[in-house]
């Protein structure tokens, strides 16, 4: 090993995980301000109020509100805290946190304090995190205010505890400055929406939230190999590197043998995460070397999206103190698997019922076709929106390649199902009792039950058996905003259901089961052609999916402008979610995100090629014309000069198109950098200086090949990916 081998042996002595307790269920939640603390710290009128609010999403009273603090407050400094903040969700993509003491001087001591006030709101300043527009460098004002429905919780850090209260960031004039409020707001749009259509299935059912499974994918390399790509550190992906000749090819890092490095880093985050009421089930290597997944059980989809963002952070975090540095770019290295985050998504009822789950004979169970078929039809009509919120300069890397789900919107639900449609569409009856489950025979081995769906690891929307699966959100991003889309398609769809099926029993004197089924033809009919069963690698699927009229967005700045369209703007500001300021807002920080994010990439390029790459090479090429010259001096033979000469000519010429092509970048960039349309200088940053970067690499790559090890400066693959 050539890079700092000592420190990366040390990083790799295994870091034993200790916690004091003695299990899984005392240790679960212990950092939570949750039902059971609510209980102990609150009196029972407080406590009474405050699980109203949560449960009715009615205000909670400023005394209200100081009667809580008072008891978060004795019961988070009984646990060692000091400090406080408001944990929110500005539109950087990550979190952000202010922290203040709850101890103020008095005389010649100290006194605790935390009101009521300083509970339910706060005053970050909202200039200087992105606002599109909203807010100016003057104009600083926001707030934070303070989301019952998802509980306070305590932080540990290595020298201090920080109790950190979920929050909601507006601005003065009370536009969303976060991801929380609009998703908020989509919840709660999707539970009258989808209450109002119960009843004409369910009497008794009061509530219907939309559930949220997260699947975590990301990677992990040895810091000390990654202190030494600047690539890595400022962008979070390799943007050289010569692939390592044993990758992922050989398919045996999926599902292997955990490396125990990286079992004892699990298991670490893991009991913070379960210290946090993080539901975590499921760990596993994923498909590329040194790339590995966890999964939660499924939550109410508010405190799902805030326990991911949680979650990110405390991998980070853990992962730096087993030395390494966890990785959720999209695409960190070239010609492997991408990382996402598959986003299963369905609906829940307060009386338990999964409105997505298909029962024994999914032809004959009205309720599931009703919420099946509409959300095919949510899809279908928001299709370019949906692609839109999943949309980054990072996830255009993966996206199409390497099991990550094409840019084309399509829906995958199976044999099963595709007939059961087809019936419905057909107006065939359903037979009358339970259709026989299906079942894999094998000797000696227990009968295995098969699913009502196969899966499609291309498709970027899949019904998985009785959930939808978003596969197309990236491993870094948000799930709010993609949720947010989906919470808001499918209650505009279930509003217009609803007056499309009351108008054919009012009008017409349908019966209500006739004019449901009538009314699920038609949707049917209209948003068919975005079921697809096959590949979604194939040219031919391309081809068709163009002559079905279904968009192919294969770039961010394309993508985008989903989000200033009419339609858009006129369903988002009809249902109250966003005004046409606040869309044109987030599409302006879309825009600006893409282009920071690859100009950082293109300098990056830049300053690795002339300070590392050129250098091994041209270092190298004196070596090998010395060598020349001594042996033609030596008077060899005329063959093993011209050897020599062949490897020196092949570097010369990769250093020599690296350059000029690195210079050609640097020039795109600057005319990019000079326009003021953020518009303009999007796509100029995708069509010609991102465009750039494929040549650009395939010569640097080449070099690193060629040159001699022991001169090249930048980890290789083969060094950063098999950890031990």
């Amino acid at each position: 090993m050539r890079f700092k081998a000592l420190e990366i042996a040390q990083s790799r002595n295994a870091v034993k995980v200790t916690n004091d307790f003695s299990t899984i269920q005392e240790m679960y939640a212990c950092n939570v301000f949750n039902d059971e603390s609510m209980q102990t710290y609150l009196d029972k009128e407080t406590y009474k109020s405050l699980k109203a609010s949560i449960k009715d999403g009615t205000k909670i009273s400023r005394e209200t509100a100081s009667q809580i603090a008072v008891g978060m407050k004795a019961w988070a400094m009984e646990r060692g805290v000091s400090h406080y903040t408001h944990w929110f969700q500005p539109l950087t993509g990550t979190t952000a946190e202010k922290h203040d003491s709850f101890f103020e001087p008095d005389g010649e001591r100290a006194v605790s304090k935390f009101s009521g006030d300083a509970l339910v709101q706060q005053e970050p300043d909202a200039s200087s995190l992105p606002s599109g527009g909203l807010r100016n460098t003057f104009e600083a004002r926001g707030y934070t205010a303070w989301d019952p429905s998802s509980p306070a919780f305590i932080y540990e850090n290595t020298s201090g505890k920080t109790l950190c209260i979920p929050t909601v960031f507006v601005s003065y004039t009370g536009e969303a400055l976060d991801y929380k409020a609009p998703l908020l707001k989509s919840i709660s749009l999707l539970d009258k929406a989808a209450m109002d259509v119960c009843q004409y299935f369910y009497n008794d059912v009061k509530k219907v939230s939309p559930s949220l499974g997260v699947e975590q994918e990301y990677f992990l390399v040895d810091k000390a190999l990654f202190n030494q790509r600047p690539d890595l550190i400022m962008c979070g992906r390799t943007l050289f590197g010569y692939s390592a000749a044993k990758n992922q090819q050989m398919d045996d890092h999926y599902f292997g043998s955990i490396p125990d490095r990286v079992f004892n880093y699990m298991v670490d985050f893991e009991n913070e995460a379960l210290k946090l009421g993080i539901p975590l089930r499921t760990r596993h290597n994923e498909v590329a070397p040194g790339q590995y997944e966890c999964a939660p059980q499924f939550e109410e989809i508010n405190l799902a999206v805030d326990h991911n963002q949680l979650l990110m952070d405390l991998m980070d975090e853990v992962a730096n103190r087993h030395g390494f540095k966890a990785l959720f770019h999209e695409k960190p290295f070239g010609g492997m698997n991408g990382s996402g985050k598959h986003n299963n998504w369905s609906l829940m009822t307060d009386t338990g019922i999964n409105l997505l789950s298909p029962g024994n004979n999914p032809l004959s169970n009205l309720s599931f076709l009703t919420f099946f078929v509409n959300t095919i039809k949510a899809f279908h009509d928001q299709a370019d929106l949906i692609r839109a919120s999943i949309a980054s300069a990072s996830n255009d890397h993966r996206l199409g390649a390497n099991e990550a789900p094409p840019a084309i919107m399509s829906i995958f639900i199976g044999s099963t199902l595709t007939k059961v449609l087809e019936d419905l569409e057909n107006n065939v009856k359903a037979k009358k009792g339970a259709t026989a489950d299906k079942t894999i025979s094998i000797a000696q081995i227990p009968e295995i039950l098969v699913d009502n769906t196969d899966r499609n690891r291309t498709s970027p929307f899949a019904f998985t058996g009785n959930k939808f699966e978003l596969r197309a959100v990236g491993s870094s991003k948000s799930c709010a905003s993609p949720m947010m889309v989906l919470n808001t398609a499918m209650a505009n769809q279930l509003i217009t259901f609803k007056e499309d099926v009351d108008a054919l029993i009012g009008s017409k004197k349908m019966k209500k089961n006739e004019a449901i089924l009538s009314v699920l033809r038609g949707y049917l009919k209209e948003s068919k052609r975005i079921l697809f069963e096959g590949n979604g690698y194939g040219d031919k699927w391309v081809k068709d999916a163009k002559g079905l009229g279904l968009s192919n967005l294969r770039d961010t700045p394309s993508a985008l402008g989903a989000y200033v369209s009419d339609s858009t703007v006129e369903m988002m500001s009809k249902l109250g979610i966003f005004t046409k300021e606040e869309l044109t807002a987030r599409y302006h920080i879309e825009l600006e995100d893409y282009v920071k994010k690859v100009q950082i990439e293109g300098r990056i390029i830049d300053d690795m090629t002339y300070t590392q790459v050129l250098p091994a090479a041209v270092k190298y090429q004196k070596i090998l014309a010395d060598n020349i010259i001594a042996m033609k001096g030596a008077g060899m033979a005329k063959a093993q000069i011209d050897a020599s000469l062949e490897i020196l000519e092949e570097v010369s010429g990769h250093a020599n198109a690296l350059k000029t092509k690195v210079d050609r970048m640097v020039e795109a960039r600057k005319k990019a950098n000079k326009m003021n349309d953020v518009e303009k200088q999007a796509k100029a940053y995708s069509s010609k200086v991102n465009a750039e970067f494929d040549d650009i690499r395939y010569h640097a790559d080449k070099l690193e090949r060629l040159v001699d090890d022991s001169l090249w400066t930048i980890p290789k693959y083969r060094e950063l990916l098999h950890i031990k």
